[in-house]
């Protein structure tokens, strides 16, 4: 035990002393800062008034169309071509040609511009339109809008979870988020970690160290001191990073006045705010405090020490599992390119695990699928992680645990037989048949 302490700490001094450890640590808070802020700053300063000049031949939209703090209309009157030519000896953004129209068949509005239209323009210009055409229909059907506006409802369900503790509020997009974004960690730490142990075998196998390493330890003990070196490495920089990232974002956020970016939801909600009226807005600003409200109640209520200590379990006991076999694979080869053949059957369980939670756990995590691949050892440490937040009963969570042990023992069983054959073999190219013999060898 005592020597694979010492290799322990020999992998994880040598690694976190490297210039691109500390740099990749301090430089990636900074870069997720600035996509984070960047790009809401880019918005305030791209933010601009828009003024279009309306040229109403149909007579139909006569002070029908309002201008917006942000969007002002200009009518115009005389030819086309007279307000082309108006239009070319201002700085406004664009012509708005509204010709004589058929309500029934709309058709032969443009807008000129001299540059071209942006989207946001066009769309605003063609929400304004369709409205007023709409209410005109409305009008000449004899329909009155107002009474079909309010027969129109709006029908919002809580979630609420019926748990030991007693009735709690729930949201579904904030159970899911919490389950997606431990499961993306542990996804992309496996594959981020796991390959930089494969290399560290490779290098020392190439630069004949281990031959000198082996002469002091053994092969297992130098497998899984380089392992659990590595994994500490992992667990500080992941660790750094999430102190740093809150410190930097934060920082940058209060020094410079920029809110964050809004997210998709928000952005609906602001678009839906700006198209309604007055009386539509309080209520869409209610019904926003309602939704924040929930969303707010629902973090509350996430059971975060059980969602930690699950993260933790699995963060550590996926990279163990897939961490040896990838260590197996080092061994067993001389160069990086021959790796290829060996690492898809091994990464096969972490791709599917990782779509399948998108498209069917996440969907319905008490199902068979959710509940077999949160089991399997291979597939456990990314499905069970989107399960935990919904709720799992404790003999599955148990169950799944002592199984990736089990499976973590498994596969460190094979990848010693493995390891402690290839570290040694040289020039010589590997094949499945080769590696099955080298299970029962005997040295």
């Amino acid at each position: 035990m005592h020597k694979i302490w010492l290799i322990i700490q020999r992998e994880y001094l040598t690694r976190v002393r490297k210039k691109s450890f500390i740099i990749m640590t301090f430089l990636t808070p900074l870069l997720l800062a600035a996509f984070m802020v960047i790009p809401a700053w880019l918005a305030t300063i791209s933010d601009s008034d828009e003024t279009v000049m309306v040229l109403d031949e149909s007579g139909l939209f006569l002070d029908k169309l309002e201008s917006k703090e942000d969007l002002k209309l200009i009518p115009v009157a005389g030819s086309l071509d007279q307000a082309k030519t108006v239009y070319q000896e201002t700085d406004y953004t664009a012509l708005l040609h509204i010709p004589k129209l058929d309500l029934d068949n709309p058709e032969g509005i443009r807008i000129y511009s001299k540059k071209n239209t942006s989207l946001q323009v066009k769309f605003r210009l063609e929400n304004m339109l369709e409205n007023e055409i709409e209410n005109q229909r409305f009008v000449a059907s004899g329909i009155d809008r107002d009474m079909l506006n309010s027969m129109k409802a709006n029908i919002d369900v809580t979630t609420v979870n019926l748990s030991e503790r007693g009735e709690q509020d729930s949201n579904v997009w904030v159970t899911s988020g919490a389950g997606i974004i431990g499961a993306v960690i542990i996804y992309f730490f496996i594959f981020l970690y796991g390959v930089q142990i494969m290399r560290g075998v490779i290098e020392e196998k190439t630069n004949r160290i281990v031959e000198v390493m082996i002469s002091s330890v053994k092969p297992f003990q130098l497998m899984m001191g380089k392992i659990v070196g590595i994994a500490g490495v992992g667990l500080t920089q992941f660790l750094l990073w999430v102190v740093l990232s809150t410190i930097v974002v934060g920082g940058v956020q209060a020094a410079f006045g920029i809110k964050p970016a809004p997210t998709p939801i928000e952005q609906l909600q602001a678009g839906r705010a700006a198209a309604a009226g007055e009386e539509e807005q309080t209520e869409e600003a209610a019904s926003n405090s309602e939704t924040l409200a929930e969303v707010s109640g629902a973090i509350a209520n996430l059971n975060f020490p059980l969602i930690i200590g699950c993260f933790l379990f699995y963060f550590l006991g996926g990279y163990l599992l897939y961490g040896s076999l990838f260590g197996a694979i080092g061994a067993a080869v001389d160069n990086e390119t021959d790796t290829q053949q060996f690492m898809f059957p091994i990464t096969i369980p972490l791709i599917i695990s990782f779509i399948m939670s998108y498209t069917v756990v996440i969907k319905n995590p008490d199902g068979p699928v959710a509940f077999w691949m949160s089991i399997i050892p291979f597939t456990s440490p990314i499905v069970m992680m989107v399960r935990v937040p919904f709720g799992v009963p404790a003999s599955e969570l148990l169950l799944s645990m002592a199984l990736l042990v089990l499976g973590f023992i498994f596969t460190t069983w094979i990848a010693s037989r493995i390891y402690r054959v290839g570290i040694l073999m040289y020039g010589k190219k590997i094949n499945y048949k080769e590696l099955s013999k080298w299970l029962f060898y005997r040295v």
